[in-house]
Protein backbone atom coordinates (compact mmCIF):
# COMPACT_ATOMS: atom_id res chain seq x y z
CA UNK A 1 0.00 0.00 0.00
CA UNK A 2 1.19 3.54 -0.68
CA UNK A 3 2.30 5.49 2.37
CA UNK A 4 -0.20 8.27 1.76
CA UNK A 5 -3.59 7.41 0.34
CA UNK A 6 -7.16 8.41 1.12
CA UNK A 7 -9.06 5.20 1.90
CA UNK A 8 -12.64 5.97 2.84
CA UNK A 9 -16.13 4.53 3.00
CA UNK A 10 -19.49 6.26 2.81
CA UNK A 11 -21.88 5.53 5.68
CA UNK A 12 -25.36 6.40 4.40
CA UNK A 13 -28.18 7.09 6.85
CA UNK A 14 -30.99 7.91 4.40
CA UNK A 15 -33.48 5.00 4.38
CA UNK A 16 -31.11 3.38 6.95
CA UNK A 17 -28.85 2.11 4.13
CA UNK A 18 -25.80 1.67 6.38
CA UNK A 19 -26.46 3.07 9.85
CA UNK A 20 -28.39 2.79 12.05
CA UNK A 21 -29.76 -0.53 10.76
CA UNK A 22 -33.31 0.69 11.44
CA UNK A 23 -35.00 3.77 12.92
CA UNK A 24 -35.68 4.12 16.63
CA UNK A 25 -33.11 1.73 18.08
CA UNK A 26 -32.04 2.43 21.69
CA UNK A 27 -29.02 4.73 21.92
CA UNK A 28 -26.71 1.95 23.18
CA UNK A 29 -27.58 -0.25 20.20
CA UNK A 30 -26.98 2.58 17.73
CA UNK A 31 -23.59 3.22 19.31
CA UNK A 32 -22.66 -0.46 19.29
CA UNK A 33 -23.54 -0.77 15.58
CA UNK A 34 -21.43 2.28 14.73
CA UNK A 35 -18.44 0.99 16.71
CA UNK A 36 -18.66 -2.39 14.95
CA UNK A 37 -18.83 -0.64 11.57
CA UNK A 38 -15.76 1.49 12.33
CA UNK A 39 -13.81 -1.50 13.64
CA UNK A 40 -14.51 -3.44 10.42
CA UNK A 41 -13.47 -0.49 8.24
CA UNK A 42 -10.34 0.09 10.30
CA UNK A 43 -9.41 -3.60 9.91
CA UNK A 44 -9.79 -3.21 6.13
CA UNK A 45 -7.35 -0.29 6.16
CA UNK A 46 -9.78 2.63 5.84
CA UNK A 47 -8.54 5.92 7.28
CA UNK A 48 -11.67 8.04 6.70
CA UNK A 49 -15.44 7.78 6.97
CA UNK A 50 -17.99 9.97 5.21
CA UNK A 51 -21.12 9.90 7.36
CA UNK A 52 -24.48 11.26 6.24
CA UNK A 53 -25.69 13.55 9.04
CA UNK A 54 -28.35 15.54 7.13
CA UNK A 55 -30.33 13.33 4.73
CA UNK A 56 -33.55 15.40 4.27
CA UNK A 57 -33.20 18.82 5.96
CA UNK A 58 -33.02 17.00 9.30
CA UNK A 59 -30.25 16.24 11.76
CA UNK A 60 -28.21 13.39 13.19
CA UNK A 61 -26.95 15.86 15.80
CA UNK A 62 -28.35 18.35 18.28
CA UNK A 63 -29.54 21.26 16.13
CA UNK A 64 -31.53 24.38 16.97
CA UNK A 65 -32.20 24.83 13.24
CA UNK A 66 -33.47 21.45 12.01
CA UNK A 67 -35.33 18.55 13.67
CA UNK A 68 -33.87 15.21 14.71
CA UNK A 69 -34.03 12.69 11.85
CA UNK A 70 -36.60 9.89 11.98
CA UNK A 71 -33.97 7.61 10.42
CA UNK A 72 -32.22 7.93 13.78
CA UNK A 73 -35.04 8.03 16.34
CA UNK A 74 -38.10 6.68 14.52
CA UNK A 75 -39.93 10.02 14.70
CA UNK A 76 -38.96 13.24 12.97
CA UNK A 77 -38.14 15.83 15.64
CA UNK A 78 -37.68 13.37 18.50
CA UNK A 79 -34.31 13.14 20.30
CA UNK A 80 -32.52 9.79 20.87
CA UNK A 81 -33.32 7.89 24.08
CA UNK A 82 -31.55 7.78 26.35
CA UNK A 83 -30.23 11.12 25.10
CA UNK A 84 -26.83 11.45 23.46
CA UNK A 85 -25.43 13.54 20.62
CA UNK A 86 -24.57 11.06 17.84
CA UNK A 87 -22.24 13.46 16.06
CA UNK A 88 -20.05 14.03 19.13
CA UNK A 89 -19.99 10.26 19.65
CA UNK A 90 -19.21 9.39 16.00
CA UNK A 91 -16.44 11.97 15.62
CA UNK A 92 -14.82 10.80 18.87
CA UNK A 93 -14.96 7.13 17.84
CA UNK A 94 -13.49 7.88 14.38
CA UNK A 95 -10.68 9.96 15.87
CA UNK A 96 -9.86 7.26 18.42
CA UNK A 97 -9.07 5.03 15.43
CA UNK A 98 -7.06 7.75 13.63
CA UNK A 99 -9.80 8.05 11.00
CA UNK A 100 -10.94 11.34 9.50
CA UNK A 101 -14.63 12.17 9.93
CA UNK A 102 -16.23 13.85 6.92
CA UNK A 103 -19.74 15.16 7.69
CA UNK A 104 -21.96 14.47 4.67
CA UNK A 105 -24.83 16.89 4.02
CA UNK A 106 -27.49 16.67 1.36
CA UNK A 107 -28.01 20.38 0.60
CA UNK A 108 -31.40 20.56 -1.11
CA UNK A 109 -33.39 17.36 -0.60
CA UNK A 110 -36.25 18.07 1.82
CA UNK A 111 -38.65 15.09 1.60
CA UNK A 112 -38.00 11.56 0.34
CA UNK A 113 -41.71 11.26 -0.49
CA UNK A 114 -43.38 14.48 -1.59
CA UNK A 115 -46.80 13.12 -0.59
CA UNK A 116 -45.82 12.41 3.03
CA UNK A 117 -44.60 15.14 5.38
CA UNK A 118 -44.22 13.84 8.93
CA UNK A 119 -42.17 16.84 9.99
CA UNK A 120 -42.83 19.05 13.02
CA UNK A 121 -43.77 22.74 12.48
CA UNK A 122 -40.09 23.71 12.86
CA UNK A 123 -39.08 21.89 9.63
CA UNK A 124 -38.13 24.10 6.71
CA UNK A 125 -40.89 22.62 4.49
CA UNK A 126 -43.44 23.80 7.08
CA UNK A 127 -41.87 27.18 7.72
CA UNK A 128 -41.16 28.01 4.08
CA UNK A 129 -43.33 25.91 1.74
CA UNK A 130 -42.71 28.61 -0.91
CA UNK A 131 -39.05 27.49 -0.98
CA UNK A 132 -39.92 23.94 -2.06
CA UNK A 133 -40.43 22.17 -5.39
CA UNK A 134 -41.77 18.63 -5.72
CA UNK A 135 -40.20 16.69 -8.55
CA UNK A 136 -39.96 12.99 -9.39
CA UNK A 137 -41.77 12.00 -6.21
CA UNK A 138 -39.40 13.89 -3.86
CA UNK A 139 -39.39 17.47 -2.55
CA UNK A 140 -36.41 19.81 -2.86
CA UNK A 141 -35.45 23.26 -1.70
CA UNK A 142 -35.22 25.57 -4.72
CA UNK A 143 -31.51 26.38 -5.36
CA UNK A 144 -32.52 29.54 -7.29
CA UNK A 145 -33.78 31.35 -4.19
CA UNK A 146 -30.97 33.34 -2.50
CA UNK A 147 -32.46 32.77 0.99
CA UNK A 148 -32.35 28.99 0.38
CA UNK A 149 -28.62 29.12 -0.33
CA UNK A 150 -28.07 31.24 2.77
CA UNK A 151 -30.19 28.87 4.86
CA UNK A 152 -28.28 25.73 3.79
CA UNK A 153 -24.96 27.52 4.32
CA UNK A 154 -26.06 28.50 7.85
CA UNK A 155 -27.02 24.88 8.68
CA UNK A 156 -23.62 23.53 7.57
CA UNK A 157 -21.67 26.41 9.16
CA UNK A 158 -23.41 25.71 12.47
CA UNK A 159 -21.96 22.17 12.45
CA UNK A 160 -18.48 23.42 11.53
CA UNK A 161 -18.63 25.84 14.48
CA UNK A 162 -19.78 23.32 17.08
CA UNK A 163 -18.25 19.95 16.14
CA UNK A 164 -14.73 18.64 15.57
CA UNK A 165 -15.39 17.34 12.06
CA UNK A 166 -12.52 17.14 9.55
CA UNK A 167 -14.41 18.00 6.38
CA UNK A 168 -17.76 19.03 4.96
CA UNK A 169 -18.89 16.64 2.22
CA UNK A 170 -21.64 17.08 -0.38
CA UNK A 171 -22.74 14.35 -2.79
CA UNK A 172 -24.12 14.59 -6.34
CA UNK A 173 -27.59 16.00 -5.63
CA UNK A 174 -27.69 19.66 -6.61
CA UNK A 175 -30.52 20.12 -9.08
CA UNK A 176 -32.23 16.71 -9.18
CA UNK A 177 -31.59 14.12 -11.88
CA UNK A 178 -33.91 14.76 -14.82
CA UNK A 179 -37.19 12.89 -15.13
CA UNK A 180 -37.86 12.46 -18.89
CA UNK A 181 -40.52 14.86 -20.15
CA UNK A 182 -40.94 16.64 -16.81
CA UNK A 183 -39.47 20.11 -16.30
CA UNK A 184 -38.22 21.11 -12.84
CA UNK A 185 -40.78 23.63 -11.56
CA UNK A 186 -38.65 26.70 -11.01
CA UNK A 187 -40.16 28.92 -13.75
CA UNK A 188 -41.38 31.53 -11.23
CA UNK A 189 -38.00 31.69 -9.52
CA UNK A 190 -36.29 32.06 -12.90
CA UNK A 191 -38.68 34.86 -13.89
CA UNK A 192 -37.83 36.63 -10.65
CA UNK A 193 -34.06 36.09 -10.44
CA UNK A 194 -32.99 35.04 -13.97
CA UNK A 195 -31.57 38.46 -14.81
CA UNK A 196 -31.32 37.82 -18.55
CA UNK A 197 -29.27 34.61 -18.30
CA UNK A 198 -30.31 31.43 -20.11
CA UNK A 199 -32.13 28.98 -17.81
CA UNK A 200 -29.20 26.54 -17.85
CA UNK A 201 -26.56 29.18 -17.12
CA UNK A 202 -28.71 30.66 -14.35
CA UNK A 203 -29.15 27.27 -12.67
CA UNK A 204 -25.41 26.56 -12.88
CA UNK A 205 -24.73 30.00 -11.44
CA UNK A 206 -27.08 29.30 -8.52
CA UNK A 207 -25.13 26.18 -7.56
CA UNK A 208 -21.75 27.88 -8.04
CA UNK A 209 -22.83 30.83 -5.87
CA UNK A 210 -23.80 28.39 -3.13
CA UNK A 211 -20.48 26.48 -3.29
CA UNK A 212 -18.45 29.73 -3.20
CA UNK A 213 -20.52 31.06 -0.28
CA UNK A 214 -20.28 27.79 1.64
CA UNK A 215 -16.52 27.55 1.19
CA UNK A 216 -16.07 31.14 2.29
CA UNK A 217 -18.27 30.65 5.35
CA UNK A 218 -16.64 27.47 6.65
CA UNK A 219 -13.09 28.79 6.01
CA UNK A 220 -13.89 31.92 8.03
CA UNK A 221 -14.93 29.70 10.96
CA UNK A 222 -12.04 27.22 10.57
CA UNK A 223 -9.41 27.95 7.90
CA UNK A 224 -8.33 24.29 7.94
CA UNK A 225 -11.85 22.92 7.29
CA UNK A 226 -11.96 20.92 4.06
CA UNK A 227 -14.85 21.07 1.61
CA UNK A 228 -15.26 17.99 -0.58
CA UNK A 229 -17.74 17.22 -3.34
CA UNK A 230 -18.62 13.81 -4.75
CA UNK A 231 -20.17 14.53 -8.15
CA UNK A 232 -21.74 12.21 -10.70
CA UNK A 233 -18.91 10.54 -12.65
CA UNK A 234 -19.29 12.42 -15.96
CA UNK A 235 -18.69 16.18 -16.09
CA UNK A 236 -19.58 16.58 -19.80
CA UNK A 237 -19.42 14.36 -22.86
CA UNK A 238 -16.91 15.28 -25.56
CA UNK A 239 -19.79 15.42 -28.07
CA UNK A 240 -21.02 18.54 -26.19
CA UNK A 241 -17.70 20.07 -25.21
CA UNK A 242 -14.19 19.48 -26.60
CA UNK A 243 -12.86 19.48 -23.03
CA UNK A 244 -15.33 16.75 -21.97
CA UNK A 245 -14.56 13.05 -21.64
CA UNK A 246 -14.86 10.39 -24.37
CA UNK A 247 -18.10 9.15 -22.81
CA UNK A 248 -21.79 8.93 -23.66
CA UNK A 249 -23.31 9.70 -20.26
CA UNK A 250 -27.09 10.05 -20.48
CA UNK A 251 -26.99 12.75 -17.82
CA UNK A 252 -24.00 14.87 -16.84
CA UNK A 253 -23.01 17.22 -14.03
CA UNK A 254 -22.80 20.29 -16.21
CA UNK A 255 -25.82 19.85 -18.45
CA UNK A 256 -28.32 18.07 -16.17
CA UNK A 257 -27.37 18.58 -12.51
CA UNK A 258 -26.13 22.14 -13.19
CA UNK A 259 -22.96 21.47 -11.20
CA UNK A 260 -19.89 22.97 -12.88
CA UNK A 261 -17.50 21.06 -10.64
CA UNK A 262 -14.50 21.78 -12.89
CA UNK A 263 -15.01 25.52 -12.39
CA UNK A 264 -15.12 25.03 -8.61
CA UNK A 265 -11.78 23.21 -8.74
CA UNK A 266 -10.25 25.92 -10.93
CA UNK A 267 -11.43 28.63 -8.54
CA UNK A 268 -10.16 26.76 -5.47
CA UNK A 269 -13.62 26.75 -3.88
CA UNK A 270 -13.31 23.08 -2.93
CA UNK A 271 -10.46 21.09 -1.41
CA UNK A 272 -11.16 17.69 -2.89
CA UNK A 273 -13.28 16.13 -5.58
CA UNK A 274 -14.46 12.53 -5.43
CA UNK A 275 -16.24 11.66 -8.71
CA UNK A 276 -18.50 8.62 -8.47
CA UNK A 277 -16.89 6.22 -10.93
CA UNK A 278 -19.34 3.36 -10.49
CA UNK A 279 -18.71 1.80 -13.92
CA UNK A 280 -16.32 -0.96 -14.89
CA UNK A 281 -13.35 -0.86 -17.25
CA UNK A 282 -14.47 -0.64 -20.90
CA UNK A 283 -18.08 0.16 -20.02
CA UNK A 284 -19.87 1.06 -23.27
CA UNK A 285 -21.03 4.57 -22.18
CA UNK A 286 -18.74 5.61 -19.33
CA UNK A 287 -15.68 3.46 -18.89
CA UNK A 288 -13.59 3.61 -15.74
CA UNK A 289 -10.34 3.63 -17.74
CA UNK A 290 -11.51 6.73 -19.67
CA UNK A 291 -12.88 8.70 -16.72
CA UNK A 292 -10.20 8.08 -14.11
CA UNK A 293 -7.35 9.80 -16.04
CA UNK A 294 -9.75 12.48 -17.35
CA UNK A 295 -10.60 13.59 -13.81
CA UNK A 296 -6.96 13.36 -12.71
CA UNK A 297 -6.12 15.77 -15.54
CA UNK A 298 -8.65 18.26 -14.14
CA UNK A 299 -7.55 18.45 -10.51
CA UNK A 300 -5.96 21.96 -10.68
CA UNK A 301 -3.70 21.30 -7.66
CA UNK A 302 -6.65 20.14 -5.54
CA UNK A 303 -7.06 16.61 -4.20
CA UNK A 304 -8.72 14.09 -6.51
CA UNK A 305 -10.14 10.92 -4.96
CA UNK A 306 -12.38 8.32 -6.62
CA UNK A 307 -15.72 6.92 -5.53
CA UNK A 308 -15.80 3.17 -6.26
CA UNK A 309 -19.01 1.16 -6.68
CA UNK A 310 -18.59 -1.61 -4.13
CA UNK A 311 -22.41 -1.92 -4.15
CA UNK A 312 -22.22 -3.22 -7.73
CA UNK A 313 -20.80 -6.47 -6.30
CA UNK A 314 -23.62 -7.16 -3.82
CA UNK A 315 -25.98 -9.09 -6.12
CA UNK A 316 -23.71 -9.71 -9.10
CA UNK A 317 -23.90 -13.33 -10.29
CA UNK A 318 -22.15 -12.77 -13.62
CA UNK A 319 -20.26 -10.05 -15.47
CA UNK A 320 -17.38 -7.83 -14.30
CA UNK A 321 -18.72 -7.33 -10.76
CA UNK A 322 -19.25 -11.00 -9.93
CA UNK A 323 -15.74 -11.27 -8.47
CA UNK A 324 -13.30 -8.94 -6.70
CA UNK A 325 -11.25 -8.61 -9.90
CA UNK A 326 -12.81 -5.37 -11.19
CA UNK A 327 -12.62 -3.47 -7.90
CA UNK A 328 -9.00 -4.51 -7.27
CA UNK A 329 -8.10 -3.57 -10.86
CA UNK A 330 -9.56 -0.10 -10.26
CA UNK A 331 -7.57 0.33 -7.04
CA UNK A 332 -4.37 -0.77 -8.80
CA UNK A 333 -4.97 1.68 -11.66
CA UNK A 334 -5.52 4.55 -9.23
CA UNK A 335 -2.30 3.74 -7.37
CA UNK A 336 -0.23 3.36 -10.53
CA UNK A 337 -1.62 6.22 -12.65
CA UNK A 338 -2.78 8.79 -10.09
CA UNK A 339 -0.20 8.92 -7.29
CA UNK A 340 -1.04 10.49 -3.92
CA UNK A 341 -4.79 10.23 -4.42
CA UNK A 342 -7.14 7.58 -3.05
CA UNK A 343 -10.64 6.19 -3.19
CA UNK A 344 -13.83 5.74 -1.25
CA UNK A 345 -16.24 2.78 -1.25
CA UNK A 346 -19.99 3.08 -1.65
CA UNK A 347 -21.09 1.97 0.77
CA UNK A 348 -19.79 0.69 4.11
CA UNK A 349 -22.16 -2.21 4.83
CA UNK A 350 -21.74 -3.63 1.30
CA UNK A 351 -18.58 -5.32 2.56
CA UNK A 352 -20.87 -7.64 4.53
CA UNK A 353 -23.22 -8.23 1.58
CA UNK A 354 -20.70 -9.13 -1.12
CA UNK A 355 -20.84 -12.86 -1.96
CA UNK A 356 -17.25 -13.65 -2.83
CA UNK A 357 -14.08 -12.92 -0.85
CA UNK A 358 -13.13 -9.21 -0.89
CA UNK A 359 -12.04 -8.26 2.64
CA UNK A 360 -8.80 -10.25 2.51
CA UNK A 361 -7.77 -8.35 -0.61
Amino acid sequence: SPKREFRGAWIASVANIDWPSKPGLPAAEQQQQFIQLLDKLKALGCNAVIVQIRPVCDAFYNSKIEPWSHYLTGRQGEAPTPYYDPLVFMVDEAHKRNMEFHAWFNPYRALMDSKVNNNPPSHITRRHPEWTISYGGKTYLDPGIPEVREYVTSVISDVVKRYDIDAVHLDDYFYPYRVPGKPFGDAKTYARFGNGKSLDDWRRDNVSLFIAMLNNSIKQIKPTMKLGISPFGVWRNKSKDPDGSETHGGQTNYDDLYADVVLWMQKGWIDYLMPQLYWEHNHHAASFNTLMPWWYGHCYKRHMFYGLGLYRMTNARKGPWASAHELLWQMRDIREQCPNTGYCFYSATCFDKVRGPIKDS
